[in-house]
């Protein structure tokens, strides 16, 4: 296959590897929308406890389980994402908003079986991007991105095991399957039109451990282990003809989440988190099955995220939260593409718990995140060989609205 072919397989191919729903709104295209109470302190120590959604970032946190208990929530992200292509033939041109519109629904379940063992269930999306160029604009006609929608579904049972009223440690699986429908449009004299069709089963792992430092501390550490993915389906390029089976094997990465919550008295608390994602791992996807193989160099840096909040009891019903949160993207001018420009963020939250009696209570949370000043960078100045001659900038913008409603049931307590 010809080096022009290899570079035009490569721009329709990308987007496989964005592996499951929506926007994508923490570092890379991970998720961060797994709770409604973490997103009013823009998830200061989540991974101490305070929610049952707690679960997905540490599942030892499912010590603060004493019955039967569900909750699910829901997220309505917005994204604006302009873009504006300053460099490359039929520049300067802009590409409005590329962002897509999003809910990200999230359930938990979980029981104490006796004083020792505690049994949850998450389910989520824990990755995800939805974006798309105009099919007459610049990006699309030449081949750099066009539209992707991906789904997919990660179930996370676990076990907690209380060892006394101080450390509970716990581990679950992860079961995920991603479907990837990919369509950018090209207009090339040798590729034309291509499509990418795949999906698959991937499987990893989760453990945590959870510390009553005092009897007003909590220290929580979480692990998402990484999953290989291998995503099995069809790729279609006008110029090879019928579409021919392929694979896509690529790394998901996995995460590891501090976490610590203090009450001051009975009116403050206070959280501060820490969480590093080994996005390191998503370097080379390799895509199999056609004439030749395709490698896609990603090279993606390790994620850093950094947040502190603190929450207010206002009466026995009613808490008010805040919180802030710094992201250290694992994209650079050396690696960021038009498909996923994304950049460093600044978040900002709001939010609160009402609690109608002992059984039902309700979560609410907003977050305004923002990039400042970011870069797309041409290969022919030091950007990522999948933009090409094209260069540009994105200006970003998501207003995130989370809800949730909680409900527990009798049953035994803890130690």
């Amino acid at each position: 296959m010809s080096s022009s072919r290899k570079c035009l397989l490569a721009a329709s191919a990308a987007a496989i590897t964005l592996a499951t729903v929506s926007a994508a709104q923490a570092g890379g295209f991970a998720l961060r929308e797994q709770s409604a109470y973490g997103q009013g302190m823009s998830f200061a120590g989540v991974a101490a406890g305070g929610s049952l959604s707690s679960m997905f970032w540490n599942p030892a946190t499912l010590s603060q389980v004493m019955g039967l208990e569900f909750e699910s929530g829901i997220s309505g992200i917005i994204p604006i994402s302009e873009v504006l292509v300053t460099t490359g033939a039929g520049s300067p041109f802009d590409e409005g908003d590329i962002g897509q519109d999003a809910l990200v629904p999230n359930s938990y379940a979980a029981y104490r079986v006796n004083d020792k063992i505690i049994v949850g269930v998450g389910i989520n999306g824990a990755f995800g991007l939805s974006t798309e160029y105009n099919p007459g604009g610049v990006i699309a006609t030449n081949g750099i991105a066009g539209v992707s929608d991906i789904f997919s579904l990660n179930v996370n049972p676990n076990v907690a095991y209380q060892i006394n009223d101080y450390v509970t440690i716990a581990a679950g699986l992860q079961i995920q399957y991603s479907d990837a429908e990919i369509n950018p449009v090209l207009a090339h004299p040798i590729a034309g039109l291509g499509l990418l069709d795949g999906d698959d089963i991937s499987f990893g792992f989760t453990a945590g451990v959870h510390i009553m430092a005092s009897e007003n501390t909590e220290i929580g550490l979480g692990y998402r282990s990484w999953q290989e993915v291998d995503l099995d389906g069809t790729f279609a390029v006008a110029a090879f003809g019928p579409a021919f089976a392929s694979t896509a094997s690529l790394e998901l990465p996995d995460m590891v989440t501090f976490g610590i919550r203090h009450k001051i008295n009975d009116y403050w608390r206070v959280m501060a988190g820490v969480e590093w994602t080994n996005w390191s791992r998503f370097d080379t996807v390799v895509v199999t099955g056609g004439p030749a193989p395709v490698l896609l160099p990603f090279d993606y840096n390790d994620g850093w995220y950094f947040s502190a909040g603190a929450e207010y009891m206002w009466n026995d019903q009613l808490t008010l939260r805040g919180g802030v949160g710094w992201e250290l993207s694992p994209l650079d001018n050396a690696n960021r593409t038009f498909r996923l420009p994304d950049d460093d963020r600044l978040w900002l939250s709001a939010g609160a718990s009402y609690k109608a009696n002992d059984r039902y209570s309700f979560d609410v949370g907003y977050s305004f995140l923002t990039t400042f000043d970011t870069q797309i960078v041409p290969a022919t100045a030091g950007g990522p060989s999948g933009n090409v001659f094209w260069g540009g900038e994105a200006d970003a913008n998501v207003h995130i609205l989370s809800a949730a409603l909680k409900v527990k049931l009798g049953g035994h307590s803890g130690p």
